[in-house]
């Protein structure tokens, strides 16, 4: 079970408005090997049709849901030949029901609000959401090399949020969003609000790490390094997966199906390519 945690708050009175601004962005990369230019093109229309934009017009809900904003109007497009985009716009205030609109050919009734039970949903591809105070947005970006069969998948997600609402709340919930072989988080508050004695707040609730709101099943699964500057507020974790399986890492294909001699030279390009993207580095070839 997958257990989303809220940041504990700092008790405090305010006067006013919460003006800290809290924002949760990832990287989230799924690495494959595609052997001829043909697999490379079955992947990106692959790619193209699992994440489409109604499959992040789910995602996106979800996420609304889980750190308590209501949604207002909902808008995607998917676009030829590859490509979708979606735009939520949601506020942190219950709003009247006459004033939802889900812009889509055929409106449906929007998913309840999850419980603590986080399961993996749908794969998403492009999204946006703007918040009356802050925003959604996922976008994601296939790359493929055409010499070496490595291709790539990266989904960038940004949740901003003002207010009493928290992006940490849907941290596990998107993890698990995706086949995610490496990913890459950074959490900011900026800003500051005031309490009634005038004293400025430049966080409202406690944190040393984002690890501090991953479950404890996932962390088992990743290697995790942290950068953290705690006097501004930034926090920065890295997770690569532990374990590799070849044919995880296979499109249209078995390892089976290889020599030795060949799965073992793709398997050196597929964690070289992890390799540099986790430590954001090249690396020289052996």
């Amino acid at each position: 079970m997958i257990m989303s945690k809220a940041p504990k708050a700092l008790k405090f009175k305010l006067q006013g408005f919460n003006n800290l601004t809290k924002t949760l962005s990832f990287n989230i990369y799924d690495i494959c090997y595609a052997t001829n230019s043909k697999q490379r093109k079955r992947y990106i229309e692959y790619i193209d049709e699992v994440y489409n934009s109604e499959r992040l017009t789910e995602i996106l809900t979800s996420v609304a849901n889980i750190i308590g904003a209501n949604i207002l109007n909902i808008a995607h497009q998917d676009y030829d030949p590859q490509g979708a985009s979606v735009t939520v716009l949601i506020a942190e205030e219950h709003m009247k029901s006459e004033r939802l609109h889900v812009d889509r050919e055929e409106p449906g009734p929007l998913p309840e609000m999850l419980t603590d039970a986080l399961k993996p949903p749908p794969l998403p591809d492009a999204i946006v959401a703007h918040l009356d105070k802050s925003h959604l947005t996922v976008h994601t970006y296939p790359e493929s090399h055409p010499d070496n069969g490595i291709s790539t998948f990266r989904a960038d997600i940004d949740v901003s949020t003002c207010g009493r609402i928290s992006p940490l709340k849907a941290l596990n919930y998107l993890i698990h969003s995706f086949d995610s072989d490496i990913v890459i988080m950074d959490y900011r508050v900026r800003g500051f609000t005031r309490d009634v004695e005038g004293m400025k707040h430049y966080i409202d609730h406690k944190i040393n790490s984002i690890q501090n709101f991953i479950s404890e099943d996932t962390r088992s699964l990743y290697h995790l390094i942290d950068v953290n500057v705690y006097q501004e507020n930034i926090f920065h974790t890295k997770m690569m997966l532990k374990n590799f399986d070849l044919d995880n890492y296979l499109f249209d294909i078995h390892a089976s199906d290889l020599p030795l001699h060949e799965r073992d030279r793709i398997e050196k390009r597929l964690r070289r390519e992890m390799m540099e993207i986790f430590y954001s580095q090249n690396v020289p070839k052996l």
